[in-house]
């Protein structure tokens, strides 16, 4: 017995040594191979903003802690990104603004960093990175951002009377963090928000919890999902809030300027019944967390950050709440498209824009007011030739990218006379599927026309060519004729061009 215990020792002891030399050519050979690092690309190539975003990796995860001090502006910041490699890399970028960087790791090991082209930050980690590794940079900074006037298609950090509030499209991100900022490179995110002692401070996603400490006091958020950058927000300052769930147990939490009153309140707290109208129509709200935030500023839009859309609050106070519920209806449609489905490049602004356009317009009609075939008619109207029908809605360009004629309204517009080509049902089943198939994920025309063709089993290039690529007024528009009395959508008069051009 013991004879053969010792003899079973050697057996192992020589298979093992035959092992290894069987194996060292092939660790030879692989210690001989030159892996062949090269740098991710500076930008992801969008049509529109070709420098936005980030090649050779892909985001998994934000994770943020940021300090605001309204008295003197200053925000100081700390961003963990946990990212994967999606080629061998030598070097990556990140898109970073205005803010002064301290330190940047990677992995734990001090990286080489520059800064380029005004929002290009290049790092150099100190070993390359193989495809398909998980890879963790920390970067700290801080700073007095850059304080933005409101304008959509400008964001930032905006000044408020008692705080700040971080918002804009397409580009804001990068002005409060480090990030891939691209639509189509989508993360989850938690957000820890520092500020003085008896302010709020509200972001996307669920409330996990607050903690004070030395006269300030951290709000941490979880976005609860993937979330395009632009969606990230941040709003600081005294609030009115207000917390609840819905009836299906979705918390809800709005937020309003302490100095509004109710009105805006009121208003918000239709946003349960909202989503109840449009999942019926487009399925089952997409996240776990509902609301609102309103904030006394002159930003001059609302905007649809995920699960909590910023408004101006002159939306609630200088209109009737009809019109105020039709903002809330267009931002929380966004959750659907938009938001829980992305665009892949900004060149399909439309397929975010006229969904949220539409669903006001079947609001209207379920309120017994304008439904959106007489919409549809009263727009088809307007005369050829009129500057209405001189943009491309499917490629406005960067400039018109919120035009709102043509992304809007004639966006919309698109979607209508899909419904009539392919009937109520079949439009209704595209709206669905596009949002349940897509979710989490991205979708560009040509998807859409690919599913709209698929569901309806009818070809129908010619109608998304002439409603999204010509710039003149559809032929199919002069079979459609205004009901009487109808009237053009409130947002036409001169001043949706200032204050109210982002809203229904």
């Amino acid at each position: 017995m013991v004879r053969g215990v010792a003899r079973s020792r050697w057996t192992v002891i020589v298979a093992a040594l035959t092992a290894g030399l069987l194996l060292l050519p092939a660790a030879m050979a692989d210690a001989r191979r030159k892996i062949d690092y090269s740098p991710g690309s500076p930008g992801l190539g969008d049509s529109y903003y070709p420098l936005d975003g980030n090649g050779g990796y892909r985001v998994r995860h934000y994770g943020l802690k940021i300090r605001y001090n309204p008295a003197n502006d200053r925000l100081v910041g700390r961003a963990r990104i946990k990212a994967v490699a999606k080629k061998d890399l030598s070097r990556f970028n990140l898109d970073f603004r205005g803010l002064n960087l301290s330190s940047i790791t990677v992995d734990g090991a001090e990286a080489r960093w520059k800064r380029r082209r005004g929002h290009e930050l290049v790092i150099t980690p100190k070993q390359g990175l193989r495809q398909g590794r998980v890879f963790e940079v920390i970067a700290s900074y801080a700073g007095v951002p850059k304080l933005r006037q409101g304008a959509l298609g400008e964001g930032g950090v905006f000044r408020t009377d008692d705080g700040a509030v971080i918002v804009g499209q397409p580009q804001v991100a990068a002005t409060w963090f480090p990030v891939n900022d691209h639509p189509s490179d989508r993360a989850t995110y938690t957000i820890h928000l520092t500020v003085p002692a008896g302010l709020e401070a509200i972001s996307n996603g669920r409330l996990m919890g607050r903690s004070s400490s030395g006269g300030w006091r951290t709000w941490t958020w979880s976005g609860g999902g993937k979330m395009a950058s632009y969606l990230a927000t941040a709003a600081i300052g005294q609030f009115d809030v207000r917390r609840y769930r819905t009836a299906d147990g979705v918390p809800v939490l709005d937020a309003v300027d302490s100095q509004i009153g109710n009105r805006a309140h009121r208003v918000l707290a239709k946003g349960e019944a909202i989503v109840r109208f449009l999942a019926r129509r487009f399925g089952p709200y997409p996240f776990g967390a509902l609301g609102g935030i309103v904030e006394r500023h002159d930003l001059g839009f609302a905007l649809e950050t995920q699960t909590r859309p910023v408004y101006d609050s002159i939306i609630f106070t200088e209109s009737d709440d009809a019109f105020a519920t039709s903002f809330v209806v267009h931002e929380l449609a966004h959750m659907w498209y938009g938001d829980s489905v992305a665009v892949p490049d900004w060149r399909h602004i439309w397929i975010n824009e006229g969904p949220a356009t539409y669903s006001g317009w079947l609001w209207s009609g379920a309120k017994g007011r304008q439904r959106p075939r007489e919409i549809f008619a009263s727009l088809c109207s307007v005369p050829p030739g009129n500057e209405f029908w001189d943009l491309k809605t499917g490629d406005p360009g960067p400039a018109n990218l919120f035009d709102y004629e043509a992304v809007y309204l004639r966006g919309a517009m698109t979607l209508q006379a899909v419904r009539r080509a392919v009937g109520a049902e079949t439009f209704f089943d595209i709206m669905r599927t596009w949002a349940t198939e897509r979710r989490g994920g991205t979708g560009g025309t040509s998807q859409f026309k690919a599913l709209a063709e698929r569901l309806s089993d009818r070809q129908l290039d010619g109608l998304f060519r002439q409603w999204l690529f010509r710039a003149a007024k559809p032929r199919a528009c002069g079979r459609a004729q205004p009901a009487a009395g109808a009237s053009l959508p409130r947002l036409l008069a001169p001043a949706r061009r200032t204050t109210l051009e982002k809203g229904a």
